[in-house]
């Protein structure tokens, strides 16, 4: 047996109420580092879980820790370029690829190598000057990815990455983040439907409950 991974995010009793209606109830789980798939059915949280993960929402009840620190002690920006969310539906910025990239990589004070950010998504070097608005779904999830590894993260947090897609799209995405994972030291958390790619991507798979 080899040793056990270091823990990413330690939930404990976590809960988030919207409108009087418990939207995650007493959640708790050890997320470690390496690739976590979250699956479970439709309704359970798993979209609110993934927006726990870098604040972009605080928990009603409860603590969640990042690496062993309380992450409430995180200030929200500082934190989201660490740990960076993809989010099902892409939300690209009007303009090019390119410029949504380097929009991204100095909002987190990082230097841009265009086109390897643009190869580590799946992306040849042709899509910089592409107008985001002309991109098919797949090729804006792919963009989308891009952007958030133009801010260098510690962590992607991938909310369906491949729902909308077609077999062979979302076979590239999924190369990529396989790629990802063995070139880069970068965890990941994605939110899957599909069980057969949570075993594909994840080290681990955690079942939320109905």
């Amino acid at each position: 047996m080899g040793e056990h991974a270091a823990v990413l995010f330690e939930l404990r009793e976590v809960g988030v109420e919207r409108g009087g209606r418990a939207v995650l109830g007493a959640f708790s789980a050890s997320i470690p580092e390496g690739s976590t798939a979250i699956v479970g059915p439709s309704g359970v949280g798993k979209s609110t879980l993934l927006r726990l993960l870098n604040r972009l929402a605080d928990p009603d009840r409860g603590e969640i820790e990042f690496r062993g620190r309380p992450l409430r002690a995180y200030e929200p920006l500082a934190l989201r370029r660490q740990v960076s969310l993809v989010p099902q539906l892409p939300a690209l910025l009007d303009g090019t690829v390119e410029s949504n990239l380097r929009y991204a990589a100095e909002l987190a004070g990082e230097e841009l190598d265009l086109e390897a950010t643009l190869a580590r998504a799946g992306l040849d070097p042709s899509f910089a000057e592409r107008d985001v608005g002309r991109l098919s779904v797949g090729e804006q999830q792919r963009a989308m990815l891009a952007r958030a590894l133009a801010q260098r993260p510690e962590v992607l947090l991938l909310d369906e990455p491949t729902s909308a897609l077609d077999h062979a799209a979302r076979d590239r995405i999924e190369a990529a983040l396989a790629e990802l994972r063995r070139e880069q030291e970068v965890a990941i958390v994605l939110v899957s439907h599909d069980p057969d790619q949570a075993r594909r991507l994840g080290d681990q798979v955690l079942a939320m409950p109905a």
